[in-house]
This record gives structure tokens, C-alpha cells and sequence, in this order.
């Protein structure tokens, strides 16, 4: 339920201010663990992140590929970016990712970059563009020939919270209606191997991350709670600009949400959806 703006005709709705990107990093680095399981990277592989947000995952790719290996990350919007950089200074690893300012249909690659990486990764970007085939398009390019491609994004009709709190089945189809209004898909998790195809690269294989947590797990438990609580409050505006709930029933479902999260039998399930395959060898 992350990720950064990559294209001109993108709309993200959510977790871009200054204010929310503390959050963001605590959810990312819950997520990072099951994602470069799946990803299988080798050392010296050659690695390009698209839509890489604040970097954290970048540079475990990069710990990963270690220094034989090269680690490029794509992202637009110059505070993410920045933040990226002033992380990754922080913990003395500027050298471990070539952080770089870009679109995602127009990825700022030199001429001898092109055709080059092993992997072409991207997470909870494509839910967010009017024009997924487009992007993955320019990622199947960017790899070699039998280089990989790797899409993490959100079908959102795979989220739960058990029992439900009072109203939130209604405030979250509202914020799904969020997506479409301006010609974004909520469930393009699901469309992901798709996509793959329609991009010219043939499907290896396709799997959910589960990522969740229950009442025996305190601290986790809260964190995704947070997480959702300030990911809906982040587009309050949209939702109520639908004319379906009002002001004062939104707050109080936002309240049962954070209510519900200290509940003995609170349970939330999710999973992110995830699609790989390759670049042919001969085109």
C-alpha cells in the first residue's frame, strides 16, 4: 500500500508528504525481508529499482549484490528522493545505490545502460499510473535478454481486518473508489502477469507475500494499523468528495480502526501480489 509517483499521468494518492514518509520506512522495512526472499538475487548482479520511494529497499538490494554488483534507483518526486539520500548518508551507505531523479516511462539511462541489467524490479508503482503496460514495457527493455522483471503491487481485495470494525467495509470501498476516479486500478495486483505479457516478456512465475499480523503480535500489529489508519486519513478529501460518507462518520470509523487494533482477537490479513518473468532471449 506504498510507493512513489513515477509518471506525468500519475495520480498517488497517498504517503508523498514530509510528515508521512517516518511511517512509510517502518512499513517498508517490515516488507523488505519477504521481498528479496522471492527476488533470489545473486552477487554482482546488476539491479535497477523503479519507483524506489526512500531507498530502503535499494539498499538491501545493494547489501545483497554486494560491491560487485551495481544498484540503480529510479524515482520523481525530488523529496522522496532526497530523503533517500540523506537515509542512506546517515547510515554511511551513499555508495551502495546510484540514486537517480526520473520518470518511469523514461528511465534516465545512459545509451550503454540500456539492455544491461539482470533485474528490473518495481514495487506498489503500478497500481498508481494510468499506463502500467508502459512502464513494464521500459523495464523489460532496460534488462538483458533473459534478464529478469520482477512487479510487487496491491489487489486490494485481499485486505482484511477480523472482526471488522464498525463501518469499514464502506470507508474502504469508498477509498478504492479513490483509485478509479482518476483511472487507477485498486486490483492490479491480480493483472500482473498480464502485464508481463502485454510488454513483450514471457511469465516465469507468479506468488503472494503474506504480510500481516494479530493481536499476539503487538508491535507489528500496531504498525500496519498505523499504516492503514494514516494511508485512509491521507485521502480523506477524495473520500468525501464522493458524497458517500460523512465528515463526522469518517472519523469515527478512523477511530475504530485504531480502537480495533488493541482488540485480543484483532487479526489483519493481506498479501501483495507478485509476478516475474523474463525478457526473451532472441526478439
Amino acid at each position: 500500500m506504498t510507493g512513489a509517483s513515477q509518471v506525468r499521468n500519475s495520480h498517488y494518492l497517498h504517503c508523498t508528504a514530509p510528515h508521512e514518509q517516518a511511517p512509510l520506512a517502518r512499513l517498508n522495512e517490515l516488507l523488505n525481508a519477504l521481498s528479496l526472499r522471492e527476488m533470489a538475487l545473486v552477487e554482482g548482479e546488476r539491479v535497477i529499482d523503479i519507483g524506489c520511494g526512500l531507498g530502503q529497499l535499494s539498499r538491501a538490494i545493494g547489501r545483497q549484490v554486494g560491491l560487485a554488483g551495481t544498484v540503480i534507483g529510479i524515482e520523481r518526486s525530488t523529496d522522496q528522493l532526497a530523503e533517500a539520500r540523506r537515509l542512506a548518508a546517515l547510515d554511511g551507505e551513499e555508495s551502495l545505490v546510484d540514486f537517480r531523479q526520473g520518470e518511469a516511462t523514461g528511465l534516465p539511462l545512459r545509451d550503454d545502460e540500456w539492455d544491461s541489467f539482470d533485474v528490473a524490479h518495481t514495487r506498489y508503482l503500478l497500481e498508481h499510473v494510468t499506463d502500467p503496460v508502459a512502464v513494464v514495457r521500459e523495464m523489460v527493455r532496460c534488462v538483458r535478454p533473459g534478464g529478469r522483471i520482477i512487479l510487487e503491487d496491491d489487489a486490494h481485495d485481499t485486505h482484511r481486518l477480523w472482526p471488522e470494525p464498525p463501518g469499514f467495509n464502506r470507508l474502504w470501498e469508498a477509498y478504492l473508489r479513490t483509485y478509479d476516479r482518476v483511472g487507477n486500478d485498486p486490483f492490479i495486483g491480480h493483472r500482473l502477469v498480464s502485464l508481463l505479457v502485454q510488454a513483450g516478456a514471457l511469465p516465469r512465475r507468479n506468488t503472494w507475500l503474506f504480510f500481516g499480523a494479530c493481536a499476539g503480535q503487538p508491535e507489528l500489529l500496531a504498525a500496519y494499523v498505523d499504516n492503514l489508519a494514516r494511508v485512509i486519513d491521507g485521502v480523506r478529501e477524495p473520500i468525501l468528495s464522493l458524497g458517500e460518507i460523512e465528515p463526522l462518520a469518517f472519523d469515527s470509523c478512523l477511530e475504530s480502526i485504531r480502537d480495533w487494533g488493541q482488540r485480543p482477537d484483532a487479526a489483519y490479513w493481506y498479501a501483495v501480489s507478485w509476478a516475474e518473468g523474463r525478457r526473451p532471449e532472441s526478439e
